[in-house]
């Protein structure tokens, strides 16, 4: 099966050389030697064909070779026995072509035997696109697509503008049928059709439609994409037609491109139409971008953050919504005065996915923020954004209760990110608290989310949560679309070196942050070791050691 190849043109003054031989040939078959007398032997020019009345000899239709513009007409021997009978004129077109034919038998004759065209003009065109085959299947009954799309003609129509620049027909239909819906799901792209035929009917016989072959489909759009099917040749082997019937043939022809090369005159507008395309081009691009673009002030850090909270899987019960903020760092981090940080998703019932239940938010939100970077000291560890998030549920009765807390720090560095943050929630001992929390609603709740971190807030030595009982819910999975805007990316390269200074120690902060708590408990375990060993009487106590080692 033949592979169309695209092209993209500027213009079409394209020619194609068509190349025809025919490999097996079984003429010497049809022509009976002549008796001799006397001898036994037959002389081999008695295979020879013999020249006809017309004086054509059946050897020349062995061989064929034409050169052919876009959209030219070369007529085929039916149609050319079917013209000259002026009462099958039926059309404008139909004349035109009998009148063409008048001129080419008085002006000696076709250039062409059996190679012809149809061009965008002729039946055999939309015969072609009625008949053509969505699938390789033997018996394929078409669907109403198909047929839709069988008895549309797709051809360059001319654009007329609308009068008074009224529109004839509603933007949005709001309430379509389902007639509306089949007749809309039609595509009608306008392109122009070109077929390159050959006849490959044996010697006598030519102008009948059963021996037509394609050799080559040619089709342009209106974008100035051409199809060619199949590819041109070029060092690759001839294609191959075998004819069907009591006498099979074998055929072999090659498709080349032989267009002209283009004079330097033409090269030369061709390059001005480009530059002016391009010039306009670039001109609507930059009135898409506008001249407002914003720039951050020097030593500024712009954070764009766009995320979707996209599911909640893992927990009890159903019917589940997500409360989430953005807070930011009290020092050298700040947000527009408009800008919202919180969120609540909307109510989602749970699906079954293997051995847990599953809420799909799919909740989109936007946030943006902006770090001054005061402080130059490679000792100063900046602080990064940090997201929270409250996963609550709602019984029959529109009561809420709490399913977990959770908090995530936003990424350092831009990129996509799928974040998944586990969560856990406060909880009482005792069946009592579990039938309140199933029966009339209502759990523990804390009164300042952050609580699951450390506390922006907080400016003490030590947070214990000594004697809060957790337990472990499920999780929430947030994905981020993080950017980063700064007029560092673009100055010198001694800025451009501290402000990756300063973003290495923000992806540090990212990583140590993930384990600040571990090493904060490490910590305050050995203090408390410490301070047993302290309570020790000496005797027992072997070789002192001190926080510090």
């Amino acid at each position: 099966m033949a592979v169309p190849v695209f092209y993209f043109v500027q213009r079409i003054k394209s020619c194609l050389g068509v190349h025809l031989q025919r490999i097996t040939s079984g003429n010497f078959l049809h022509y009976q030697p002549a008796a001799q007398s006397g001898s036994d032997l037959i002389d081999l020019a008695t295979f020879r064909p013999q020249p006809t009345a017309s004086g054509h000899r059946p050897d020349e239709d062995e061989e064929e070779e034409i050169v052919i513009g876009w959209q030219e007409k070369l007529f085929s021997q039916f149609e050319v026995d079917l013209y000259q009978n002026e009462a099958a004129c039926q059309s404008p077109l139909d004349c035109q072509y009998r009148q063409e034919i008048l001129k080419l038998e008085n002006s000696g004759g076709r250039k062409n035997r059996r190679i012809f065209t149809y061009t965008d003009s002729d039946r055999y065109t939309n015969l072609e696109e009625h008949c053509q085959k969505m699938t390789t299947a033997a018996s394929e009954v078409p669907s109403f697509l198909v047929e839709r799309m069988a008895n549309v003609r797709r051809r360059r129509q001319d654009r007329r503008g609308m009068e008074g620049g009224i529109l004839k027909s509603r933007i949005i239909t709001w309430e379509p049928s389902e007639e509306f819906i089949k007749n809309s799901h039609v595509i009608n792209t306008p392109l122009q059709t070109m077929y390159i035929m050959a006849d490959l009917g044996p010697y006598g016989k030519l102008g009948y439609k059963k021996y037509e072959h394609v050799l080559c489909t040619l089709k342009v759009d209106s974008n100035g994409v051409i199809t060619v099917k199949p590819d041109f040749t070029g060092l690759r082997a001839p294609y191959r037609i075998e004819t069907e019937g009591e006498k099979q043939e074998l055929w072999k022809y090659t498709i080349d491109n032989v267009s002209s090369l283009a004079q330097p005159e033409e090269e030369e507008r061709e390059q001005r139409v480009f530059k002016d395309l391009y010039g306009r081009h670039k001109e609507y691009l930059s009135s898409l971008v506008g001249t407002d673009f914003e720039m951050t002030v020097p030593g500024t850090l712009r954070l764009f953050v766009n995320g979707e909270v996209v599911s909640a899987q893992g927990y009890e019960y159903d019917n589940l919504y997500v409360h989430f903020f953005v807070e930011l760092p009290t020092t050298n981090w700040s947000s527009p005065a408009l800008q919202q940080l919180s969120g609540i998703t909307q109510t989602c019932a749970t699906k079954s996915l293997g051995m847990d239940k599953v809420a799909y938010f799919c909740y989109p939100f936007t946030f943006e923020a902006f770090f001054l970077h005061k402080d130059e000291s490679a000792d100063a560890l900046p602080e990064w954004p940090v997201l929270y998030c409250e996963v609550l549920s709602l019984d029959f009765w529109q009561r809420y209760r709490v399913e977990g807390y959770g908090a995530v720090v936003l990424p350092a560095t831009p990129g996509s990110y799928t974040l998944t943050v586990s969560t856990w929630r406060p909880m009482e001992l005792g069946t009592v608290a579990e039938l309140r929390r199933f029966f009339i609603g209502g759990s523990l709740e804390l009164e300042d989310p952050s609580y699951v971190r450390i506390p922006g807030t907080f400016k003490g030595e030590r947070l214990s949560r000594f004697g809060l009982r957790t337990e472990t819910t499920g999780s929430v999975t947030f994905r981020l679309h993080c950017l980063q805007q700064s007029r560092a990316f673009m100055e010198s390269s001694s800025l451009r070196k501290r402000m990756q200074s300063m973003l290495d120690r923000l992806e540090g902060f990212s990583q140590q942050s993930s384990v600040h708590n571990v090493m904060e408990a490490f910590y305050r375990a050995r203090r408390r070791m410490q301070e047993a060993r302290e309570s020790l009487p000496q005797d027992l106590v072997g070789p002192s050691e001190t926080l510090e080692s």
